[in-house]
């Protein structure tokens, strides 16, 4: 089964309730990655020192390749089965267009996978249990547009950073910033979180969204932005 976020199988390995030891969870990834089709396995950890005797066994397989974050790319994961273990909020959202033939995550702290999650739509795996990816949520231009002209501001946002590699581009950004302080009429009635589902529903990248949530949260909490002097009196029409 593939995610709505991704083309390929995904899944999430978490500790269960009263499970004490870390070891069923590693098993439980591995074991459902084993069942996918794809490509040789590829375990990324934070260290190339692993402290999971079974993760251990895993990565002296033959034919197993065993990455840590230093110097990791992305691109490395392509056309094989991967086993994601204890992976950052960062390093969660860098998975962003990865082109691997499954995915397997094993979740270490909830707080850093929450938003993941609730973006990629993944197989929970828990102990006695495997909980199935949510029905897929409406396209975004079927759900509500938001009011004062913000659905087609984000639209824009999205629609340009969808065209760069690395994602939104700072003059984006700047024209985003100016028109939350020169228009703050405009976005008084939004909410943080109705611009992070909008972003999330367009397709854009975590950074991204976390960018654009990220600038309105520091607008609600007063703060002013640095912006360059040929957008500083920039609005959106």
């Amino acid at each position: 089964m593939t995610s709505h976020a991704y083309a390929f199988p995904v899944a999430i390995s978490r500790l269960g309730e009263g499970e004490t030891s870390r070891e069923p969870q590693n098993l439980r990834a591995i074991q459902w990655l084993a069942d996918q089709p794809g490509g040789s396995v590829v375990v990324v950890t934070p260290q190339k020192q692993v402290h999971s005797d079974i993760l251990k066994r895993l990565v002296a397989t033959s034919g197993v390749t065993h990455l840590s974050w230093k110097g990791f790319s992305t691109g490395s994961l392509a056309g094989h089965r991967v086993l994601y273990a204890w992976p950052n909020r960062k390093h969660l959202n860098g998975l962003w267009g990865v082109e691997a033939d499954a995915l397997a995550v094993i979740e270490w702290n909830e707080d850093e996978t929450a938003e993941w999650i609730e973006c990629a739509n993944p197989v929970q795996l828990f102990h006695g249990s495997t909980v199935e990816p949510q029905p897929v949520e409406e396209p975004a231009d079927r759900q509500e547009p938001l009011p004062n002209g913000v659905s087609g501001i984000l639209e824009h946002i999205a629609a340009m950073a969808a065209g760069y590699s690395s994602g939104l581009k700072w003059n984006e950004e700047d024209k985003l910033k100016a028109d939350m302080m020169n228009r703050p009429d405009r976005w008084a009635p939004i909410t943080v979180e109705q611009v992070r589902a909008k972003c999330r529903a367009l397709g854009m990248r975590p950074d991204d969204v976390d960018t654009v949530a990220g600038l309105l949260q520091r607008r609600k909490e007063g703060r002013r932005f640095n912006v360059q002097s040929s957008y500083r009196t920039f609005r959106f029409n």
